[in-house]
């Protein structure tokens, strides 16, 4: 039985590829009971890369570890029937469904309110204007491509992190939660509407960036690791690795004088130019002469001397990394950090897996848990969900209206 700090609540999830996949995800490993409904055979990402040599796919299993998986044939009425009665199921924990999939016909909202007058639906498109959207044609409109990369290069580039499904998943479970809570006061459920546009948009414009055109007149350039209003840049070590420096408030910019020992250095800089360094603004202006002067620092020595020197001093910094890097070095990325564990992901096998990164202080974190197998909890979802007789179940699956796992050792 799982404890967390969201259990007993119940979310019904139908989706694919990333956003709702995470919002369910996230809900999950703090104890929600997050039931993901497929068709039989696995959804439209059941199937994406990355896949393991006999074609299982990893990119599945790391968007729904921890939750509860039933197969239902979606084109058969009797199936989308059981799907209807497993969202709208009654009980106060129950009437909580989160999707990406079209909310309209037999899963319209207004549909499923004719069996649950206070469910609560939180639906994810792509665009708020009605297209079809993924998080890389988005991305495209969001203004980023046209700065990213170094200055040389005049080409939008987008950026391969999907961070507005990401952002949107994450959106969806404080969503989602917010209804809840609103329901749990008022016994009045609703439809909530989130778009990746709108996800994508709001934080361009949050960030200032917009608003700086619309008062300034400014566009923003591509700058490559510069630090757009401070100071910050990546420098190469002796042996070849690469470090990001960063100097946002003066307390940094101070920190990074003293374990490099250019204090003198600046002060007869500044001096000679007539200009505080002490101001953010005038380090961003500077920026390309305060590199010529740091560079040879960081180039006369090793990666380990310069983090010793650099973290004993405070300085804000980070080395550069690959992914296989990242596995092999960082204490972070490994069980020294409680949020991951060795997990045994059946169809796949063992390697290093998050848990929830929300650390609370009055209620212990889940150990991860894996992604189910497909169909892997049909048979106990229809029995403890919807109520349904061994014989029933039996008869669904002889009908081809459900199906267990697909068993992938």
């Amino acid at each position: 039985m799982i404890n967390g700090i969201l259990s007993g609540m119940r979310i019904v999830e139908g989706s694919a590829f990333i956003a709702a996949p995470l919002g369910g995800m996230t809900l999950a490993q703090m104890g929600a009971d997050v039931i993901r409904f497929d068709h039989i055979g696995g959804g439209l990402d059941a199937k994406r890369a990355p896949l393991t040599k006999d074609g299982n796919s990893i990119y599945w299993a790391g968007w729904n570890k921890g939750k509860r998986s039933i197969m239902i044939d979606l084109h058969a009425d009797q199936g989308r029937e059981l799907v209807s009665e497993l969202i709208t199921a009654p009980g106060k924990d129950n009437g909580l469904f989160l999707t990406n999939l079209p909310m309209r016909g037999w899963l319209g909202y207004e549909t499923l309110r004719l069996r649950r007058d206070d469910i609560i639906a939180i639906s994810i498109v792509g665009s708020s204007d009605g297209r079809s959207a993924v998080d890389y044609t988005v991305n495209a409109a969001t203004g980023f491509p046209y700065i990213n990369g170094s200055s040389s290069n005049k080409s939008p580039l987008n950026n391969p992190l999907p961070v507005w499904d990401m952002l949107a998943g994450n959106a969806a479970a404080t969503g989602l939660l917010a209804a809840e809570r609103y329901r749990s006061r008022t016994q009045k459920g609703q439809l909530i509407h989130l778009a990746l546009t709108d996800i994508a948009f709001n934080a361009v414009a949050n960030s200032g960036i917009t608003a700086e055109i619309q008062i300034n007149g400014n566009e923003r350039t591509n700058n490559g690791n510069d630090i757009y209003g401070a100071y910050g840049h990546d420098f190469e070590t002796a042996d070849g690795r690469r470090v990001m420096v960063v100097a946002i408030t003066n307390r940094m910019w101070g920190k990074l004088l003293e374990a490099t020992n250019l204090n003198m250095t600046f002060n007869e800089f500044s001096k000679k130019k007539n200009i505080d360094l002490a101001n953010e603004q005038v380090r961003y202006d500077w920026r390309k002469q305060i590199t010529k002067i740091l560079a040879p620092w960081f180039q006369k020595s090793k990666l380990n001397e310069i983090a010793t020197k650099l973290t004993e001093h405070g300085v804000c910094w980070e080395t550069f990394q690959t992914f296989s890097q990242m596995i092999a070095e960082d204490p972070r990325f490994s069980e020294k950090n409680a949020m991951f564990e060795k997990l045994y992901q059946p169809g796949i096998g063992s390697y290093l897996a998050p848990g929830s990164p929300l650390n609370f202080t009055a209620h212990e974190r889940l150990p991860v848990r894996p992604a189910p197998i497909l169909g892997q909890h049909t048979n106990e979802i229809l029995a403890d969900v919807l109520g349904l007789p061994d014989h029933t179940i039996a008869k669904l699956h002889d009908d081809g209206i459900v199906a267990d796992a697909i068993h992938t050792e």
